[in-house]
């Protein structure tokens, strides 16, 4: 709908009204005896909204996946349709999925996909649909869950890099997938939110900017899960590390690790508490891991070790020092969103 102006109206001598658009007013199934509700914001601005219809309206949409792209290329159409809020979502192909696609589309619906299940299949058609409550899973909650997963794997990837312990290794490899979903999961959140005050409101989104800010912290997070997976992979292959390197004393990789640790929780705090001292403490302690580490992979160059170790290496603490520079922009994220601004319009 075009901007339009209204002119305020007087009735019965102390009453104001103003005539809604009926175009606006049809799209939203307005009829005569409905109620609105009105929002006044922090600029004298009113939110008007009508109240919504018993039962949650099912956003649909089918998608064919072609037989000229492959598995991956048809399932980024797909994950990018979840994102976008849709409820209900009918793949088709005219030719037919074949047994080993189907079963490949089921199991990666359930291991990247939150919420979403299949309820119904035939030769050439497969429904997805999602059955996940925004407001049931707040963002504070999936942000919390997607930490916690990712602090267990960063200390079982130390371990495993330390002790050679292939099993957690390949254990800490898998987890990396719940970090992908509840990634997709807050993405889908925080669209829906941008689109439904009211929603935002309950899953935790006060401002609009927040929402910008929120999907910058999860995709740092995301990228953490990746790096950390990075450091479990190395230590699937074993390296001889010489003990001039320091890697097995207070100097080394496991202490390394365990800072780039403390530092992500820090990070976590500032941002609970939108702590905007602690964010800048955490940026200062960030700042000086990556400048330890510099050193150290100029001593890892320096010495005689076979080209596969130092990759090994040098891989390891390549991730632990952009741990701690995602731990930073997470920080500052966290200042911009602790800073506020006069005026500003909240949902």
């Amino acid at each position: 709908m075009k901007e339009e102006k209204r002119k305020i109206q007087l009735t019965g001598g102390s009453t104001l009204t103003i005539s809604l658009p009926i175009k606006w007013a049809r799209e939203a199934g307005i009829k005569q005896g409905d109620e609105l509700t009105l929002i006044q914001r922090a600029d004298n601005s009113l939110l008007i909204t009508p109240e919504k219809k018993e039962g949650k309206q099912i956003k649909s949409t089918e998608l064919e996946f072609s037989e000229l792209e492959s598995f991956e290329d048809n399932f980024r159409y797909l994950i990018a349709h979840y994102l976008v809020g849709y409820d209900l979502i009918k793949l088709l192909s005219p030719s037919g999925f074949e047994a080993e696609e189907r079963k490949r589309i089921k199991e990666e619906v359930r291991k990247r996909l939150i919420g979403m299940e299949v309820v119904g299949e035939s030769s050439k058609e497969i429904v997805l649909q999602s059955f996940l409550k925004y407001e049931d899973f707040t963002l504070r909650d999936a942000i919390r869950s997607m930490s916690e997963i990712i602090l267990s794997m960063h200390g079982d990837a130390i371990s495993a890099l330390e002790n050679g312990d292939l099993n957690l290794a390949e254990d800490v490899i898998e987890r990396d997938n719940e970090i992908d979903r509840f990634y997709l999961l807050i993405v889908r959140q925080l669209k829906a939110a941008m689109s439904d005050p009211e929603l935002a409101k309950k899953i935790g989104v006060g401002r609009q900017r927040d929402s910008l800010g929120y999907r910058i912290i999860v995709k740092s997070m995301e990228r953490i899960g990746d790096h950390v997976e990075n450091i479990a992979k190395n230590s699937k292959s074993p390296v001889s590390v010489p003990a001039s390197l320091g890697v097995h004393s207070t100097e080394g990789i496991k202490e390394i690790g365990l800072r780039a640790e403390n530092i992500f929780t820090k990070t976590l705090a500032s941002l609970s508490n939108l702590d905007m001292k602690e964010a800048n403490e955490t940026i200062r302690e960030a700042n000086g891991l990556i400048d330890k580490l510099e050193g150290i992979n100029e001593r890892v160059l320096a010495e005689e070790l076979s080209i596969t170790d130092k990759i090994h290496i040098l891989s390891s603490l390549e991730s632990l020092g952009r741990i701690a520079k995602y731990c930073a922009d997470i920080a500052e994220v966290t200042i911009n969103m602790g800073t506020k601004i006069a005026g500003e319009l909240e949902f």
